[in-house]
This record gives structure tokens, C-alpha cells and sequence, in this order.
């Protein structure tokens, strides 16, 4: 077998040169960044650790912006946002043990909700690897084994040319749809040695694409152009693959109603003729889910919450296009088809015949009205107002991140996000203090729009250190803290369960003093003039706080 290689590019003598004599005082450090600039990053997150130090230095020689947090789990849901906002890599810089283990959680998060972040994480050196017990700092038997069970796919290297494919092999693998954490580990010593390898150039990473086997499309598109009520539900995979304008051309050629779950938010338009909304936890939008024919279920699992916890049970031919291949017919048996969201609807969409149904958007507002009253009855005018008063002051193209806090499980029902990948939760592995740290990684991507978060009292005591992130970076978002005095949602489970809560009750600080004191600008609002004040906040250079006190109610759930 013969190679041609002259179509390779040639370098030039000064090229060449460069190559051959690298610059000094390189070390594996600088293998990383020119790594990841060689990949196209511009910024990265982390915080620095004594075994990670080698990468710390070589950001200065670099041209990568660093977003250092205080916690490594809060720079874990920055980088999560990042990589949802703008659909690239988001690196993400660890230290060994303490440091990794803490951004667990926020990867499991990234995982959930297919977010891209490439976490580099030091070790200990090399001796003491293969768990020897040798009393290392940060010592763990097995650091990989932690992260295994959480992350697509985990790169280790062991020697400086490792470091480059490790990490072209790693950005490839978390933006393969469907997008997730990946892992690379490097032993403190590789990160320090000095080097005399060439300088890292441009590198190719590029996913392979993931398109849906054609006899698949035949017998989907076949089921929906002769369904008599078909049926769509959209989910994450939706936004994360950018096709909510397929979604709809789909939806409108055969007369399907939509209904987006809460990893869906925004992927189809709110106020459409054929839009269910997102209220999932209805049992009116379960009764008439599974009265459909053919259920067409797009970028989701149906899961827990999309399955109204799990007491959907559909009647009709379920398809579902799934980039995830472990959840085609997770829950339910279905024409499963392995594919990226876009790819599928794409090709559907030029497959399907165009049906009419006269009677799709009557019924879509019959449902509707039968979810509104439902709601009405049980005299929840203050949540409504509040949630109103967010839409009202949030700019419609500004993104939102909420925590696991009662106002974000109304928004997940109830709140019109408008435009696609905007409005972003941590309803994927349900961890508390994801709202403010993602939107730092947020605010980070896009520094010339106003980004909001908002937390309950509890979950904004996990993430408080970051106010000095927000200041020291004078990024745009205001941080909407809702203070029921304690773990509200945990405490309407208990009393509901058992007659009493139990360890749910806290004790916190004064917000808007603690925020001054970071010196960032606080007000205390009430439902009246939280629209104003919100507004005026998120208009503002800078970060800011609004504090709401307020004791705010969930819905009654149908699924009991």
C-alpha cells in the first residue's frame, strides 16, 4: 500500500525552524494549553492545586482566558453552562483528590444534561501511582474510579507526548453527540518536566456525526404521515443539537402538537397554536399524551419528571430519536432510532407527507384550559405572580439558570422561555447551587448580556463564595435569591409524608449586607416590585443581588 503525502501543507524555513528549536521553559503544562488552543478554546475554568501547578503556570504563557471559582463544584456548573451556552468544549483545570472529588457533582450534572466539559486533572507523580500507598498528598488508590461511573470516557497519560492526543481524544469524545464530561488525568511530575517537544499547532478533534439508519426514517416517516393523532414530546437533544426550526417545520407539515420537556425548555415557541407547553406534571397532559396514535418523542429519555414519574403509559406506536443509545427504550418499548436530534428531524422532515388536522390546535386549548384551571382552583396567585414578574424583567434573550428551588420547579411548568438555550436548570442529577455558578460560566461566554440565577436560601448558601468570582470578574448577573428561611420544597415532602419537617429549618445571613460586603449591589424586594427592581438589577453593569422574601407553595402533583 502506497501513501501520497503531497497534498500535506509544507512548512516554510521559519516554520521549520520554529519546530526544530521550541521555545525554553516549556513543560507538560504547556503541552495542555497549546493543547487546547490547538483545539480552538478560548477560556477555561478551575482552580489551582499544588499537583496542578504546572498547568496553572502555563496559562500565563498562553492566550486562554482563565474564570477562577472558589469551589471546584461551582467551577464545575460554570463550566456545564458554558458548554450548554455555546455548544463547544469547556475546559475545566483540577487539582488531585480533595480538588477532584469536589467537582463530582457538578459532573454528574454535566453528564445529565449533555453538557461538554473537558476536565484536566492532576495526580500524584508517577512513583506513587498504582495504589501503593505511599502517602502521597491527595493520595487516592484509584482517582480514575471516582469519576468512571459519572464521565463519557476517561484519558490517562503518562508521559508528555502522551498529552496532546489524550486531550484531542477527550474534546472529540464530549462533543460526540450526545455531548458529555469526559476526563484526562496527568501526574504532577509529566506537568512539570521540562519539555523540548515542538510547540502544540492546530489539532483536529472533529466529532463524528451521528445520522439515523435510513430504513428507520422510512418506517417513522410512514407511522407519522398516516397517524390520525400524532403527537411530538421534545426534549433536551432538541436544543443541545440546535433544531428546534426542524422541530417546527416537522411539527407544522403534519399538524403534531408539542409539548417540550424541562431539559426542553424553549425548544418549541411557547405561544404556537399547536404548543402543550411544558406541563408535564399534569395529569391532563398525560391523559393526552398517551392518547396519541404516534407518539414521537425527540432528544429524551422519558424520564422521571418527563413521565410524570413514571405513570405515563402510552397507548399508541411510541418512536423516539435518541443520541443516547442506552436510553432507546429505556422505559418504554418504542421504533427506537440512534440518532443526533438535527440528523433525524432533517431527514423526517423531508420523508413525512403533510397531513391536516383541523381539530390539533382546538384540542392543544382544550388541554390547556382543563391544566389552568386545575391550577386556579388551588389560589396559587403568588407563585404566578412572581414567576410573571421574572418573564416580565428578564430580557428575551438573556439566558437563566435556576436552582433546585420551588420557583424553578413552577418555571419548569410554567415559564415561557421564549428562545431556545436559554433557560437552563439542574433538574438533569438534581443537585443543590448549580443556579448562581452557571451563570458565571454564562456571563463568561457572552460578557455583553445580562444573565440571571436564581436559588432558594439554601441552595444560594452552597454557592455564596462565588459573589467574589462574580465581582472580581465584573460579570453581568443578577442573582435572584428566593428566602423561605430553610429547604422549602424538602419541607412541604416532609410534612406531607410524616406531619412535620425535620432538619429543613435554617438559619442564614442577612443577603443583601453579606452581598455589600463582597461589594456587590443588594436590594430586599416584595412580589410588587420585584418586576422593577429585577429589571433595574439585570440593567445594571456588574453583578448584583435581589433578595425576595417570600414562602412560596408547589403545586398539588397528579401522579400521587
Amino acid at each position: 500500500m502506497s501513501h501520497d503525502h503531497d497534498d500535506r501543507p509544507q512548512l516554510t524555513a521559519a516554520q521549520a525552524a520554529a519546530v526544530l528549536t521550541p521555545p525554553p521553559g516549556r513543560n507538560g503544562g504547556d503541552l495542555v494549553v497549546e493543547s487546547l488552543q490547538g483545539l480552538g478554546a478560548t477560556t477555561v475554568f478551575g482552580l489551582p492545586g499544588q499537583h496542578a501547578l504546572g498547568m496553572f503556570d502555563a496559562l500565563r504563557r498562553s492566550s486562554l482566558r482563565y474564570v477562577g471559582l472558589r469551589v471546584e463544584n461551582n467551577a464545575g456548573f460554570a463550566a456545564d453552562a458554558y458548554g450548554r451556552i455555546t455548544g463547544e468544549v469547556a475546559p475545566l483545570l483540577l487539582s488531585t483528590g480533595p480538588g477532584a472529588l469536589t467537582s463530582l457533582a457538578a459532573l454528574q450534572e454535566a453528564a445529565a444534561a449533555s453538557a461538554p466539559v473537558l476536565a484536566i486533572s492532576s495526580q500524584i507523580p508517577t512513583a506513587g501511582l498504582g495504589g501503593g500507598r505511599h502517602g502521597y498528598l491527595h493520595e487516592l488508590r484509584d482517582q480514575q474510579a471516582s469519576v468512571r461511573d459519572i464521565v463519557k470516557s476517561v484519558h490517562t497519560v503518562r508521559a508528555a507526548s502522551q498529552i496532546p492526543s489524550a486531550i484531542a481524544a477527550a474534546w472529540e469524545s464530549a462533543l460526540t453527540a450526545p455531548h458529555g464530561p469526559v476526563w484526562v488525568e496527568i501526574p504532577q511530575d509529566v506537568l512539570l518536566a521540562e519539555t523540548t517537544l515542538p510547540v502544540v499547532s492546530a489539532m483536529d478533534a472533529t466529532p463524528r456525526e451521528l445520522y439515523p439508519r435510513p430504513e428507520l426514517t422510512i418506517a417513522a416517516a410512514h407511522l407519522l404521515s398516516n397517524a390520525e393523532r400524532p403527537v411530538i414530546i421534545a426534549g433536551g437533544g432538541v436544543v443541545r443539537s440546535d433544531a428546534s426550526g426542524k422541530l417546527r417545520a416537522l411539527a407544522e407539515k403534519i399538524d403534531a402538537p408539542v409539548v417540550t420537556t424541562f431539559g426542553g425548555k424553549g425548544a418549541f415557541p411557547w405561544e404556537h397554536p399547536l404548543s402543550l407547553r411544558s406541563w408535564l406534571e399534569d395529569r391532563h397532559t398525560t391523559d393526552f399524551l398517551e392518547d396519541a396514535d404516534v407518539l414521537l418523542v425527540v432528544g429524551s429519555g422519558l424520564g422521571e419528571l418527563s413521565s410524570n414519574y413514571h405513570t405515563f403509559r402510552p397507548r399508541g406506536r411510541v418512536i423516539q430519536i435518541e443520541a443516547d443509545a442506552g436510553k432507546l427504550e429505556s422505559n418504554h418499548p418504542a421504533l427506537g432510532i440512534h440518532s443526533d436530534a438535527r440528523e433525524a428531524l432533517s431527514e423526517l422532515l423531508e420523508a413525512v407527507e403533510p397531513r391536516e388536522d383541523a381539530g390539533a390546535a382546538e384540542r392543544v386549548v382544550a388541554v390547556l384550559e382543563k391544566v389552568r384551571a386545575r391550577i386556579d382552583a388551588q389560589e396559587l396567585t403568588l407563585e404566578q405572580q412572581v414567576l410573571d414578574a421574572v418573564r416580565q424583567a428578564l430580557p428575551d434573550g438573556s439566558p437563566s439558570f435556576w436552582d433546585m428551588t420551588i420557583l424553578a420547579y413552577w418555571a419548569w411548568s410554567a415559564f415561557d422561555a421564549r428562545r431556545p438555550n436559554t433557560m437552563h436548570s439542574a433538574q438533569g442529577a438534581g443537585g443543590l447551587g448549580y443556579g448562581f455558578p452557571a451563570a458565571i460560566g454564562a456571563a463568561s461566554a457572552d460578557p455583553t448580556t445580562p444573565v440571571l440565577a436564581v436559588s432558594g436560601d439554601g441552595g444560594a448558601m452552597y454557592s455564596i463564595a462565588e459573589l467574589a468570582t462574580a465581582r472580581q470578574y465584573d460579570l453581568p448577573l443578577t442573582w435572584l435569591i428566593v428566602d423561605d428561611g430553610g429547604y422549602g420544597i424538602l419541607r412541604e415532602y416532609m410534612t406531607g409524608a410524616f406531619g412535620e419537617a425535620t432538619g429543613t429549618e435554617l438559619s442564614r445571613p442577612d443577603f443583601v449586607a453579606l452581598a455589600g460586603s463582597f461589594g456587590v449591589p443588594a436590594v430586599r424586594t416584595t412580589p410588587e416590585s420585584l418586576a422593577a427592581d429585577l429589571g433595574k438589577a439585570l440593567a445594571e453593569p456588574g453583578p448584583s443581588v435581589v433578595v425576595l422574601p417570600a414562602l412560596l407553595r408547589m403545586f398539588e402533583p397528579t401522579h400521587l
